[in-house]
């Protein structure tokens, strides 16, 4: 096993004690929405930790909630708060997300076991569906989810670059904006080098992702923000 997703884990919970004691100090409900995306990172993280040193079918199937179905929803949810200030679109956004992510999690803790033969010097990623029953909701529903959180990171970046580029204020938050989208989606870039059999490579975007992530928060919250010259 590497010892890569150690790293990863410990990255991630001290960037999730970082972001949520900033939010303490000075409120913004983005900052607890990374908080609470940053989590479900590190609990995935944390679950392929676990799962390398014995198999329990409570932690794959929380490993499977929190890093397959709402690490990058609930990420690109806080970038919404960044975004969007003004109306309760964004509120109402967030019910209607903890309403689906409290779904996601019955359903899958409710899935059945089809087999318990689970090889723990391999990734969770490649095992899982042999581990229990995925229905078809709970498919549309990692789908939906995955879909919003890359709208809304990799839109909300989009967004941000453009605007924040034409006004010439603010570029910290742009580029903060676009590594952490960067680091929430290179875990699926990971999944191609894992279909190739290499299990290190995606334990290394993973990794690389939380260090992205970490980069684009102190841009993106930093309290002197550049000017575009």
């Amino acid at each position: 096993m590497t010892y890569i997703p150690y790293l990863s884990t410990i990255i991630t919970f001290a960037f999730v004690a970082a972001v949520f004691t900033r939010y303490r100090q000075r409120g913004g409900m983005h900052l607890l929405l990374w908080s609470v995306g940053l989590l479900f990172y590190g609990l995935g993280t944390l679950g392929e930790v676990l799962l390398s040193l014995t198999f329990n079918i409570f932690l794959v199937k929380i490993w499977y909630v929190a890093g397959a179905m709402l690490t990058a929803a609930w990420l690109g949810m806080g970038t919404v708060h960044l975004l969007i200030r003004k109306g309760r679109t964004a509120q109402i956004l967030t019910w209607v997300l903890a309403a689906v992510s409290a779904l996601a999690l019955v359903i899958v803790l409710a899935a059945p076991t089809v087999s318990t033969a689970y090889n723990t010097a391999l990734p969770a990623s490649g095992q899982y569906k042999e581990i229990f029953a995925r229905s078809g909701l709970t498919i549309a529903l990692t789908i939906l989810l995955n879909i919003y959180g890359t709208l809304t990171l990799v839109g909300g970046a989009i967004y941000s670059a453009i605007l924040f580029w034409r006004k010439k204020i603010l570029v910290n938050r742009m580029f903060g904006n676009i590594l952490i989208a960067a680091g929430a989606l290179s875990p699926a870039a990971g999944g191609t080098f894992l279909k190739a059999g290499l299990a290190d490579a995606l334990y290394a975007s993973e990794f690389i992702g939380a260090i992205l992530m970490f980069i684009g928060f102190m841009l993106a919250t930093s309290g002197k923000p550049a000017t575009q010259e």
